[in-house]
C-alpha cells in the first residue's frame, strides 16, 4: 500500500503553482504599470514582480499556509492569504517608489484584484485535493513501534503529550509476551512479533518503525535491526532510552522525542513524486513513439505460434508486494514456466525462433512501459525477479543475504547491474549476489541524474547482449 501524495508533496506542489500564478501576475502588472518608461524601467520593473513574487511566498511559508491542514479551512485560509498577499504587494510597491520606481496608479487595481483571484481559485483547488486526505487521517505519519517494555511506554507518552503533531501509533511489535511487554500501552495494542512487521508494513502504508529498547541492550538491538533494516521506511532508535547523552545535533526529533537515525527510505515522499511523474511521462511518449515496433513484434509472435501475444508474470516488486509483469511471448505456450522455476538457458527448446530475437534484443521488455503507466515499475530500478527464480538450485532470498533490500524501491524496465553487464542468466550466485550488490549501490546513490545516465547506457548495453538468451 503507497502514497505518493503527503503534506511535503502538496506543499511543493502549491508553492510551484504560486511561483507561476503570483509570478506571472507580477510580471503583467509590474511591464503594464512602467509601459512608456526607459529599458532600465522594465529591468527593474522584472526586478521587483520577482522580488515581490518571493516575498509573498515566504510570508505566507511563515503563516504556514502551505500546510495541507491549513487548506480544509477554505474561508479562513482564503482571507488569511489575500491579506497577507496585498498587505506585501502595498508595502514592496511603496518601496519600489522609495527607489525611483515610478508606477501607475493602476498598478494596484491590476495586483489586488488580480492576485485575490488567484488566491481564491489556487485555494479552493487545493482545498478540493486534500480536504478528503485530512479528515480520513492519510496525511498523518503512521508510526510502528519495536519494543513493548518501559522504553516504549516512554516514546508512546512523550509523542501523545507533544503539540502540533500529526502522527498515528499504529502498533508495537515485540517478541516478548509477557510482564515485561504487555499486550498494550495506553491505546496502542502490539500487533505481533517483529517478524510481523514484514508483513504488516506491505498490507498497510508504514512511514516510520521506532526501536524502542535502551541502547545498552546492543546484542538484542542489533539482531532486530538486522531483522528490519530491508524495509522501505525511516528508521529510528528512540534517544529517550540512551544513558549515552549525545549532541543535540546527532538526534532528529518527532514532537519532543528524539530519535537516532539509522536508516532513511530510499527516496522521499517528494523524489518519489518527481520520479513517478517522470517515469509515467516518458513511458507514455516511449509507447507513441515505439507503438510501430510494438505491433511488429506483436505481429511476428502471433505469426509463429499459437497463444497470446503477452506473457504475464507474477514477480516481486516493491516491498515484496506481487506484481503482474507484461512480455512479449517469447516461449511456446504449451513450454512456458510462469514461475521461472527453471531459468531460461542458451539453446533452450522452449523459446521460439522469434523469442530468441526479441529475448536476445530486449524487444520482449517493451510491455513492460505499460507496467510504468499503471504505477507499478519505475523506467529505472532493479529488475523484478519471479517469485521462484533459482540460483545454483536455491531461491534468491536463500542464497544472497539482504536479497530483499532491493525492494525498497520500485523495480524497473533497466538497471544499474544491466549497464553494468549483469543481465540475463542468473545460474550461479556469483551472478545473483553481483546484480544484488548494484542494486543496493543503486539505491544508496540514487539520484534523478542518475536515472537519466542509466535510461542513456541502457542502449549500449542492449549491444552487447552474450548474456540475454
Amino acid at each position: 500500500m503507497r502514497r505518493n501524495l503527503n503534506d511535503e508533496v502538496g506543499k511543493r506542489l502549491l508553492k510551484g503553482l504560486d511561483l507561476a500564478g503570483l509570478g506571472g501576475l507580477s510580471l503583467v502588472a509590474s511591464f503594464l504599470a512602467v509601459r512608456g518608461g526607459d529599458g532600465a524601467d522594465a529591468v527593474l520593473a522584472g526586478f521587483f514582480a520577482l522580488a515581490l513574487t518571493f516575498l509573498c511566498m515566504i510570508i505566507l511559508r511563515g503563516l504556514d499556509l502551505y500546510e495541507a491542514r491549513k487548506q480544509v479551512h477554505l474561508g479562513s485560509s482564503i482571507i488569511k492569504s489575500i491579506t497577507a498577499v496585498a498587505i506585501v504587494g502595498l508595502a514592496a510597491a511603496l518601496c519600489a517608489r522609495l527607489i525611483g520606481l515610478q508606477f501607475e496608479e493602476g498598478w494596484a487595481r491590476l495586483w489586488l484584484p488580480g492576485s485575490a483571484a488567484y488566491i481564491m481559485l489556487s485555494r479552493l483547488l487545493a482545498w478540493a485535493l486534500v480536504r478528503r486526505d485530512v479528515h480520513s487521517g492519510a496525511l498523518r505519519q503512521r508510526i510502528a513501534i519495536v519494543g513493548g517494555g518501559k522504553a516504549a511506554e516512554d516514546a508512546i507518552t512523550t509523542l501523545e503529550n507533544s503539540k502540533g503533531l500529526d502522527i498515528e501509533i499504529l502498533g508495537l511489535f515485540d517478541d516478548r509476551f509477557d510482564n515485561r511487554s504487555p499486550a498494550s500501552i495506553h491505546r496502542v495494542k502490539k500487533l505481533g512479533k517483529i517478524a510481523d512487521l514484514d508483513a504488516y508494513a506491505r498490507a498497510n502504508a508504514v512511514d516510520l518503525v521506532i526501536v524502542a529498547i535502551p541502547i545498552s541492550a546492543e546484542q538484542r538491538l542489533l539482531q532486530i535491526l538486522k531483522r528490519i533494516w530491508e524495509l522501505p521506511v525511516d528508521i529510528r532508535v528512540s534517544g529517550q532510552a540512551a544513558k549515552l547523552r549525545l549532541s543535540r545535533s546527532a538526534y532528529h526529533h518527532l514532537g519532543d522525542l528524539p530519535l537516532l537515525p539509522l536508516f532513511d527510505r530510499p527516496l522521499s515522499h517528494w523524489n518519489e513524486f518527481t520520479k513517478d511523474v517522470l517515469d509515467r511521462f516518458v513511458a507514455l511518449i516511449a509507447i507513441l513513439l515505439l507503438s510501430p515496433v510494438l505491433a511488429l513484434v506483436a505481429l511476428a509472435v502471433r505469426l509463429e505460434s499459437k497463444g497470446p501475444i503477452i506473457f504475464k508474470q507474477k514477480r516481486f516488486g516493491f516491498n515484496n508486494e506481487l506484481i503482474e509483469v507484461y512480455k512479449f511471448r517469447s516461449m511456446y505456450v504449451d513450454k512456458s514456466d510462469a514461475t521461472a522455476a527453471k531459468l531460461v538457458t542458451k539453446g533452450d527448446p522452449r523459446v521460439t525462433r522469434v523469442g530468441r530475437i526479441i529475448r536476445k534484443t530486449s524487444l520482449d521488455e517493451l510491455p513492460q512501459l505499460f507496467n510504468v503507466l499503471k504505477g507499478q515499475l519505475s523506467l529505472v530500478g532493479p529488475r523484478p525477479h519471479a517469485t521462484q527464480a533459482k540460483a545454483a538450485g536455491g531461491l534468491y532470498d536463500q542464497v544472497v543475504e539482504g536479497y530483499f533490500a532491493r525492494h525498497k524501491v520500485k523495480p524497473g524496465i533497466t538497471g544499474w547491474a544491466q549497464i553494468n553487464g549483469w543481465r540475463g542468466e542468473t545460474d550461479t550466485v556469483e551472478k545473483i549476489e553481483q546484480r544484488v550488490k548494484h542494486d543496493l549501490e543503486y539505491i544508496d546513490q540514487w539520484s534523478l541524474r542518475l536515472d537519466l545516465y542509466i535510461l542513456m547506457k541502457t542502449p549500449l548495453a542492449l549491444l552487447k547482449s552474450e548474456n540475454a538468451y
